[in-house]
């Protein structure tokens, strides 16, 4: 098994057997650098296959990887650091480079033959990052107990064999992306990695590939859709394409199977459980995100009470399992994330009699972009810090592409252009944190607390024009 092709990308292929030497090799060399069992080892890099096989030295030796976006900004990284104290790092990207001492990916990996004893189950093994209701990214960590949990929910859930091809165009830095790539390895599925999306590039793989299940989240789906020639594709080899990170948008899910003939698995899962309920391969359904897969238990709580509901009734949804994370840095956000043992992921809907979940509404107020979350406090702190802004409000509104649009409602003592607004964003933060619209409104409903009545805000304003 280990000397067939496991890995492609362009043009070069992988064997298990090359990338467990090539893994073995930056163990080595991370091992001379210091690198210790129980360490933190942030990664920054770019879609490539030595992420991959750095994220695979790092564990050999005991150590956790700290995932760093290569989208986000200096302030960003800085902030990621800040909250998970690496005390090494790989990658590259200039931006980790000139925060602390990197070992670039771009010199060559030296080939090795070792063994290594496996890390303890209990020891972190992954540190991505999420958000709460306010404030800014938090880290999510997950052991090796649970992220092998969370694989083995995601296989029996897609139905993955060694038979299966798959493609990975999302970032892997993403709870996602990762947790697809390691799928693939473990379960001996054929797996190309993409430096970056590319939609031709994409669909042109499907057939000269012949992709089993691909992997989309709505900008793929919409853009698949979209596609002036799409029937150009020959894309039969395909046994479905499943939609995760945002709820389907069904008119563009059913005019991609109307124009291909494939059909759509709906999936819903979050950083801290990443595998929480999927539809079944054989009769999928696009209004539903499926049932919760085995292994992971849900309850619907009252919004008002805290208690559980009925079947059919609407509150939030809360999950447990094995693959539930250990807790986030900073340690003190972790408390307020459980309801006695139940983790609360802030989303808000129903689970029927027959165990069909519908998400309705977000209790949280973060903004979900194209699958990241965006805390709305961030980009809030970036706009406070413009002279003409005297306060504003971050809200996000349905966006068929993106999942959520991001809207900044801001009152200004000053004239200011929508577009400085933006641009002050998008050079401070990653370009997915940038505001769609800015809303000039006279002011900022608040509680006595300070605290910026979000949803009032969006009410009154959520699709007024710039002007």
């Amino acid at each position: 098994m280990n000397d067939t092709v496991a890995l492609c990308f362009e043009e070069r292929e992988y064997t298990l057997a090359e990338l467990d030497g090539l893994a073995n090799g930056l163990a080595a060399t991370l091992a001379r650098r210091g690198v210790r069992a129980g360490d933190r080892v942030a990664l920054m890099s770019s879609n490539r296959p030595e992420f991959v096989i750095a994220v695979r030295a790092t564990w050999r030796l005991g150590a956790a990887v700290v995932l760093i976006s290569p989208a986000w900004k200096r302030a960003d990284v800085e902030h990621a650091l800040a909250t998970t104290r690496p005390a090494h790092a790989v990658g590259d990207h200039p931006v980790l480079a000139e925060l602390m001492p990197m070992l670039a990916l771009d010199d060559p990996i030296a080939v090795e033959s070792a063994t290594f004893p496996p890390p303890a189950p209990e020891a972190d093994a992954v540190l991505v990052f999420s958000s709460g209701t306010t404030g800014l990214p938090k880290a999510v960590r997950h052991t090796h107990a649970s992220l092998a949990a969370a694989v083995g929910h995601w296989r029996a859930a897609l139905g993955l064999t060694a038979r299966d091809r798959i493609q990975v165009v999302t970032p892997p830095s993403h709870i996602l992306g990762l947790l697809n790539i390691v799928l693939a390895l473990e379960t001996g599925a054929w797996v190309r990695l993409h430096r970056r999306f590319d939609l031709d590039r994409m669909l042109h793989n499907i057939e000269a590939d012949r992709i089993t299940v691909e992997m989309a989240v709505a900008p793929i789906a919409l853009a698949i859709a979209s596609h002036p020639e799409l029937e150009s594709y020959d894309l039969s080899s395909l046994r479905y394409i499943m939609w995760g990170a945002t709820p389907v948008t069904p008119s563009v899910a059913e005019i991609v199977t109307r124009r291909t003939g494939v059909g759509w698995v709906p999936a819903y899962g979050a950083s801290e459980l990443p595998v929480i309920a999927c539809n079944p391969i054989d009769g999928a359904r696009l209004d539903s995100v499926g049932r919760p897969v085995p292994g992971v238990r849900v309850r619907v709580v009252s919004l008002e009470t805290g208690a559980e509901v009925e079947p059919g009734a609407t509150g939030e949804i809360q999950v447990r399992s094995e693959s539930l994370m250990a807790g986030y840095l900073p340690d003190d956000a972790t408390a307020d994330a459980f309801d006695d043992g139940w983790y609360r992921t802030g989303d808000v809907g129903h689970l029927d009699a027959d165990g069909w979940l519908r998400l309705t509404d977000r209790l949280k107020e973060m903004i979900k972009v194209r699958g990241f979350p965006v805390a709305p406090a961030e980009v809030e702190a970036v706009l406070h810090g413009h002279p003409a802004v005297s306060d504003c409000a971050v809200y996000g509104i349905p966006d068929p592409a993106d999942g959520e649009a991001i809207v900044a409602a801001v009152t200004v003592t000053d004239s200011v252009a929508s577009q400085e607004l933006i641009d002050l964003v998008g050079d401070r933060l990653a370009s997915y944190k940038r505001p769609r619209q800015v809303v000039f409104v006279p002011e900022i409903p608040r509680l006595p607390s300070g605290k910026v009545l979000r949803r009032v805000v969006k009410e009154r304003h959520g699709r007024t024009s710039d002007e």
